[in-house]
């Protein structure tokens, strides 16, 4: 290894690359980051951001710290490699070149164990000259070539490397160092140097697999830290070794290959990797099969690339039904294949055979039969039964059926059931038994992929099918259905319309005679005879009927058999009515406003004629002569076929309701023509032509529905006030019939009695005194209300309700009367907790005191004036007449 002089560049502070070509040598084999060399970089003011990057930036990369890395693997030709790497200033964008050169080193085979034993030197350069200019010092860089180090060495460790000096260390003492990966950085400790000999030496064995290259880079100080020398680059390459056997990427490989297929056919491709170095024999596979199950039909059906990994057939005979999968064992070796060297592996193929259309469906009979009865449709009236030997529930198993004869109309159609693969004959269009007693269908089938190439149809693959129609009692029909007839409207009640008669399709069927009804008859105009259809009026046809729809009068009958079951079918009769002129013209509106003058006074008026062309329109308007004052008063103008004006003949007319007859006659032939009435409102108007409100309310009339709403308010009104009469007189009977106690006035605790009237004595007053001992007898309306009432103390609350109590009881019952007033007192919720006066109603039949009218007044009743009695109301009349009437 000798050293590259480098060019020499003046000591003076110049920024920029020191030289202007960088020669290297690095081995023929570049790996993908792996560095290179280190390209220096001088900045006078140290603060300078450089931005390195290469010219051939696919091949190499460049580092913040001016490292050269190979951006790929590749092989360096002999031929030395040329790129530029250019440096910028990122604030001022000034930039720098460089060329590089680098220079594949010569073949390496390995050093013998005394070359081992010799330590390499490499040496930190430096020369002075002396010259009439002041001293100046000329730098020379070594370009190292790297360290070839085979992996997994067994020692002794460490293991010395190279020893790096200075050619000032015989003046200084200097301090040499390494930096980089697997020195001072990660992984760190596995290069080391001696500080003061400069030996760099490896700590442990080297593994290719994790890092293949190491850059290091040394460095001369002296003993106060100055650097004495520039840095140089150090590359250790690890040796390959073979210590690695293949794997492949899955343990269990799966092919699938066609059924059939010809020798050379690829089926799959197997691959594996080895760790180590696969630019060297370490690292180059080769392929081959170790065994193949089941052996049929050959041994040797596939065979493998043994470079690829690719599998092939070799051999024809590839059946699926007698052999659907292979299983092979695949062994990869490394060093080539050499089987004495080389380390290997295996892994399991399994090829399974794909199947292809070599087996055509088969019927299972070549004759099928079924059944069906007439007119049913969507009805499974056989089923084709095949066989496959091709794989199920695949296109080449599925089955499709065609018919290929036997059905020309399509009244057949062959579905296929995914699941049991049969074919099921179906019937799609109506049969007719009277028409079609059987079919004879052909059907082949097929499947859904076409047969493999060479492979014919057997004629198992072809099957007839018999079907038999059954004869079933159907439906009479009408024919036409529906049936028009045309007819004048105005046709008489009894008269014969037309014969609306079915058909029995039954041909065959021995059955009676149909039988006919009326199933729809809106306007009930119609009647049919039940044996021969005959169809009579029962009514006049009236076109303008509401039943008739676009002068079309439809009626729906039956006509039944005495099939089993019975059948019936249904017919519409459509009967066209033609108009005649049965429909005089009216007049529309019937009412309408106009003013009480001349201007403006006209009202449009329309002719409405239920008939149709010709007997409607052109309509002639016209007054009728009498009375005379409809033609004096009026006037009427046509202005159209169908309107008319109608207006004031005179200048004014006095405001009212006035009843205008008008004559219209339509253009019929004959004409028809009728006096329609018209109401006019004749009143007053303003500018604008419009009634006044006052006019409006005195001529306007009332309508026979508002009379009606107005009548009903009335009686409702009245049957309100009747109820609520009758209510508050049971509202008084009520209050009167559950009075029990007497009125406040009579309480007779420390009052004054008042009585109503005073009477002048049994021979004064004609009474009826049997009345007070059978109070029975009285007058209903005379009783007064029976009942107790507590007087010691008047509520003021609301009076409570007692018990209405029976009529007076009978004289002899006086103590059950009594009893019965206690035990209302006892039950009393409102009586007072002491003890009170009870008044009855009832004082008995008997009295022990002797009778007053013994008692004379101690003055005549002539030397008094009872004229004042008179005065004081109703209460002392019976004393005024008594006492007031004078003398008498």
């Amino acid at each position: 290894q000798a050293p590259i002089k480098a060019t020499c560049e003046d000591m003076s502070c110049k920024t920029g690359f020191p030289e202007d070509v960088h020669s290297a040598v690095v081995s023929r084999s570049v790996h993908g980051g792996q560095p290179l060399l280190n390209v220096r970089f001088r900045s006078c003011d140290g603060n300078k951001k450089i931005h390195f990057r290469s010219s051939e930036p696919e091949d190499f990369r460049v580092g913040e710290d001016g490292v050269v890395y190979a951006e790929r693997s590749f092989q360096l030709s002999a031929e030395p490699t040329e790129f530029v790497v250019s440096a910028q200033d990122k604030e001022t964008q000034e930039e720098w070149q460089m060329r590089v050169k680098l220079t594949p080193e010569p073949a390496f085979a390995g050093a013998s164990e005394k070359d081992q034993k010799k330590i390499e030197d490499i040496i930190f350069p430096w020369q002075q000259y002396k010259h009439s200019s002041p001293l100046k010092r000329q730098k020379r860089d070594w370009v190292i070539p790297p360290i070839n180090l085979p992996e997994n060495s067994r020692g002794p460790f460490p293991q010395e490397l190279v020893r790096i000096r200075s050619d000032r260390d015989k003046s200084l003492s200097l301090r040499y160092s390494v930096t980089g990966p697997g020195a001072d950085q990660p992984p760190t400790g596995i290069f080391i140097i001696n500080p003061i000999s400069g030996q760099l030496s490896v700590t442990k064995p080297l593994d290719r697999e994790q890092i293949a290259s190491f850059h290091l880079r040394a460095h001369a100080v002296d003993v106060n830290g100055n650097q004495v020398e520039n840095p140089i680059d150090i590359v250790i390459n690890v040796i390959d070794m073979n210590d690695n056997r293949p794997e492949f990427l899955h343990q269990v490989w799966n092919g699938t290959v066609p059924e059939g297929s010809k020798p050379g056919t690829y089926v799959m491709t197997v691959t594996a990797i080895d760790a180590d170095d696969p630019n060297a024999q370490n690292g180059m596979l080769r392929y081959r099969i170790l065994s193949q199950a089941p052996s049929s039909p050959s041994p040797n059906m596939f065979t493998i690339n043994n470079e690829t990994g690719d599998i092939i057939t070799v051999a024809a005979g590839l059946d699926r039904e007698k052999v659907q999968q292979y299983t092979l064992i695949i062994q990869a070796t490394d060093m080539e294949g050499n089987p004495t060297y080389g380390l290997s592996n295996t892994a399991t193929a399994v090829i399974t055979v794909t199947d292809v259309n070599d087996n055509p469906p088969e019927f299972t009979a070549m004759t099928f039969y079924g059944e069906v009865p007439e007119n049913r449709v969507d009805v499974i009236v056989a089923n084709l039964t095949v066989t496959d030997k091709d794989q199920p529930h695949t296109p080449a198993w599925n089955a499709m059926y065609r018919m290929t004869g036997g059905d020309p109309t399509g009244r057949f159609t062959i579905l296929t059931d995914p699941n049991s693969n049969d074919g099921l004959v179906t019937v799609v269009k109506p049969i007719d038994f009277e028409t079609n007693r059987m079919f004879v269908l052909t059907v082949a089938a097929e499947n859904q992929v076409p047969l493999a190439k060479g492979i014919q149809h057997p004629p198992q693959s072809t099957a007839t099918v018999s079907i038999t129609v059954i004869d079933v009692n159907e439906s009479p029909y009408f024919f036409p259905n529906p049936k028009l007839v045309r007819q004048e409207e105005g046709l008489l009640a009894g008269s014969m319309l037309t014969t609306f008669t079915a058909q029995d399709p039954d041909r065959y069927m021995q059955q009676t005679s149909l039988r006919y009804s009326k199933l729809s008859d809106p306007a009930n105009w119609l009647k049919i005879d039940p044996v021969n259809g005959q169809i009579t009026t029962t009514a006049v046809l009236d076109r303008e009927s509401i039943y008739v729809q676009n002068n079309i009068y439809n009626a729906t009958f039956l006509a039944s058999d005495n099939g089993i079951p019975p059948m019936s079918g249904t017919g519409t009769l459509q009967i066209h009515l033609l108009d005649i002129n049965d429909n005089a013209p009216e007049v529309n509106p019937k009412e309408a406003t106009t003013c009480e003058t001349l201007q403006p006074n006209a009202i449009n008026i329309t002719a409405v004629d239920p008939d149709i062309d010709p007997n409607a329109g052109p309509f002639a308007f016209e007054l009728p002569d009498t009375p005379a004052s409809i033609k004096r008063n009026w006037t009427i103008v046509r202005i159209s076929g169908d309107h008319a004006q109608l207006s004031l003949r005179i200048k004014f007319l006095e405001a009212g309701i006035y009843d205008v007859p008008i004559v219209i006659t339509d253009s019929g032939n004959p004409h028809a023509s009728s006096t329609s009435m018209l109401k006019v409102k004749v009143c007053q108007c303003d500018i604008n032509g419009d009634c006044t409100d006052v006019d409006r309310i005195i001529g306007a009339g009332l309508g026979t529905g508002a009379i009606i709403a107005i009548l009903l308010c009335i009686i409702i009104l009245l049957i309100l006030v009747l109820m609520f009469v009758v209510w508050m007189k049971r509202r008084d009977k009520e209050r009167q019939a559950k009075q029990l106690l007497i009125d406040p006035e009579d309480d007779v605790r420390d009052n004054i009695l008042k009585y109503d009237e005073e009477g002048g004595g049994e021979e004064d007053q004609d009474y009826d005194l049997s009345q007070l001992q059978q109070p029975d007898t009285v007058e209903p309306d005379a009783i007064k209300p029976v009942g107790i009432r507590r007087l010691d103390e008047r509520p003021i609350h609301a009076e409570p309700q007692y018990p209405v109590r029976s009529a007076a009881p009978h004289p002899g019952d006086i103590g059950d009367f009594i009893n019965e007033g206690l035990k209302a007192a006892d039950t009393d919720p409102t009586a007072p907790p002491y003890d009170s006066l009870l008044v009855f109603d009832y004082e008995g039949s008997g009295s022990t005191a002797g009778s007053l009218s013994s008692l004379n007044s101690s003055s005549s009743g002539g030397e008094q004036d009872y004229d004042y009695l008179n005065d004081w109301g109703p209460r002392f009349k019976k004393l005024a007449d008594m006492y007031g009437g004078g003398d008498d």
